[in-house]
């Protein structure tokens, strides 16, 4: 029996996935389903190398990077048909070895278990995996006290950001009183660069669902929603259908596995407000009602949604729930440092060769991360630093990129962990600039509730656009630097206290960035456009005349076959030229 695979996630069908999934069904029909499967799975993790397809017979597995309808016509006659591997195109060989290996080798697959493994719409592969085992395991026979005190005893922290005690969270929500309680699946997952939480959904649905039955068993609740944001439809998709199979089976519903415990799930699609990440101004939007956060205490678990107790967690924080029941809480806290403990999935955006996601134990190093297990930066590009937490995190520059990566390191830092973004930043990267970015993004994205928010991101958004315009002042800094902590200690909920660390993380770590905008009217990275001049080498220009001819405002000009010159008068810099030019006759200054 051979089994061929095809990454379905969003990353592969983003490459072309479902045209070499329907070529691999196109040659494999007629072939008996007893001698040749070809199914869908989840992220296998290397982004960077999409479309993946796998082939296994049981005793070896090969996977297959860059493959195209013909490449995977090859597969299938080489590999299938002949019985010999295309070696050419193996990245990687039986999980082991390989020229891709290296970017498994210190990956310790918890949440990401399943993802690249099975079907994510299969019941029955779920099982395979010893899917819902751990459920089972519960309702047989172990108290809802318990299993609180496992999930105390593990050390899990809660994934979204915040990094609170998961088993604390959940004995707050038991202690409650009331006859209705609600469990929450946080799936806003809306940090650019972010794509963790997706990955999980889209590619091990059920770790999650389970996860959710567990947390209603061990609190006491009956009902649960998973908020996703629409803008997840392949996800949105595989939650619902893997409910409706749930239901059906009677594995979600009342008395589930013959026990006197009920739960059922919905799923609220969220409509892409990055607020609604805030747990307050979530369960606002799921109530129907505008989503903006709400003053604390009354806590969640104390008053949450419709005004009952409810707990909260993220979708990596539930995924690693069913794990922890099955192989005891001790194994899971034999990984991570003293106060973190466990795993944590990072997608790696940016800069880096090998962009995609990864899983690794708690307390490895930036560096790790980024040189050896993504090896570096692309084209021998200076590794500048990363920006950690989205928005709501900041800039931690290559020199302390040997940090151990815990909650507690991080945040001494001035980023955070927040929910495992992490964007790789390059010798071309303006940290203005970046800071600029993200401050844009969270003033956008204020619900507009708190003037320290509302307009003091704004006034910081300006005076930031007039730095990277170079028209700043050396007085913008120490005004920056007072409107953050305005900003921090005057709003009421997470967005607003964070959206200046963006911001101040620059100013600490990349400060003559802003001296060198402001003074010399230069950006030291020629990134920004209003300090950029673009120049065209005589010497290595051929007169080929595509510059000129793709310049929007005519202001590049020359005879064919002669240098070519810019006039800077007309010149809006736009960069074209710069992108279009092959042999590399245009330079930035």
């Amino acid at each position: 029996m051979i089994n061929i695979t095809v990454g379905m996630a969003t990353c592969g069908v983003s490459a072309g996935a479902e045209k070499i999934l329907d070529t691999l069904k196109g040659v494999a029909k007629g072939i008996p389903a007893s001698d040749v499967a070809v199914a869908a799975t989840g992220c296998i993790g290397m982004c960077y190398r999409e479309p993946l397809v796998e082939v296994s017979d049981g005793k070896s597995t090969f996977l297959y990077a860059d493959v195209t309808e013909e490449k995977a016509k090859k597969i299938f006659e080489s590999h299938v048909k002949d019985k010999k591997s295309v070696d050419e195109w193996v990245i990687i060989k039986n999980h082991s070895e390989g020229p891709e290996f290296g970017y498994l080798g210190k990956q310790v697959k918890i949440v990401l278990r399943n993802c690249g493994v099975i079907d994510p719409d299969s019941l029955d592969e779920y099982l395979g995996k010893d899917g819902y085992k751990a459920i089972k395991k519960i309702l047989a026979g172990v108290t809802p006290e318990q299993v609180v005190e496992q999930m105390i005893a593990s050390g899990l922290r809660g994934r979204g950001g915040g990094g609170f005690s998961t088993g604390m969270k959940w004995k707050f929500a038991s202690m409650s009183k009331g006859p209705k309680k609600y469990v929450i699946c946080n799936a806003d997952e809306g940090d650019p660069g972010a794509f963790m939480d997706r990955s999980v959904l889209e590619g091990d649905p059920h770790s999650v669902i389970e996860g959710m039955m567990i947390c209603g068993y061990a609190i006491g609740a009956s009902e649960g929603y998973i908020y996703c944001r629409a803008e997840y439809p392949m996800a949105v998709k595989r939650l619902q259908r893997s409910i409706a199979v749930l239901e059906e089976k009677g594995m979600l519903g009342d008395n589930i596995f013959g026990s006197k415990f009920s739960f059922r799930l919905k799923v609220k699609e969220g409509a892409g407000a990055f607020v609604c990440g805030e747990e307050t101004a979530l369960i606002s939007s799921i109530e129907g009602k505008r989503g903006t956060p709400k003053v604390r205490p009354p806590y969640p678990a104390a008053k949450g949604l419709f005004g009952k107790p409810t707990n909260i967690n993220n979708v990596e924080t539930f995924a690693n729930v069913p794990w922890i029941i099955l192989n005891g809480p001790e194994k899971y806290a034999a990984y991570g440092t003293e106060k973190s403990k466990g795993t944590k999935v990072f997608a790696i955006a940016g800069k880096a060769s090998k962009a995609g996601l990864v899983e690794v134990p708690m307390g490895i190093s930036i560096n790790e991360i980024v040189n050896e297990i993504c090896g570096g930066i692309r084209g021998g590009k200076k590794f500048k630093g990363v920006q950690m937490g989205g928005p709501s995190g900041g800039c931690i520059p290559a020199s302390l990129a040997d940090t151990k990566i815990d909650y507690e390191e991080i945040t001494k830092l001035g980023a955070i962990m927040g929910s495992g973004g992490m964007i790789v930043v390059d010798e071309d990267t303006c940290m203005v600039e970046l800071a600029r970015f993200f401050l844009a993004f969270t003033q956008n994205e204020s619900c507009g509730k708190c003037t320290s928010c509302r307009i003091g991101t704004l006034r910081m958004l300006e005076i930031l656009e007039r730095i990277v315009a170079g028209k700043g002042t050396e007085e913008d800094i120490p005004m920056l630097q007072e409107l953050a902590q305005y900003i921090g200690k005057a709003s009421s909920c997470g967005l607003g206290t964070t959206a200046p660390n963006p911001v101040l993380t620059t100013l600490k770590y990349f400060k003559d960035e802003y001296l060198a905008h402001i003074r010399d009217h230069v950006c030291p990275a020629h990134s920004c456009a209003a300090l950029v001049k673009f120049i065209i080498n005589p010497e290595t220009c051929t007169g080929c005349t595509l510059c000129a001819r793709d310049c929007p405002t005519k202001a590049i000009s020359g005879e064919r076959k002669q240098p070519h010159v810019v006039n800077e008068s007309l010149c809006v810099k736009c960069g074209k030229c710069f992108t279009v030019c092959n042999f590399g006759a245009i330079y930035k200054d």
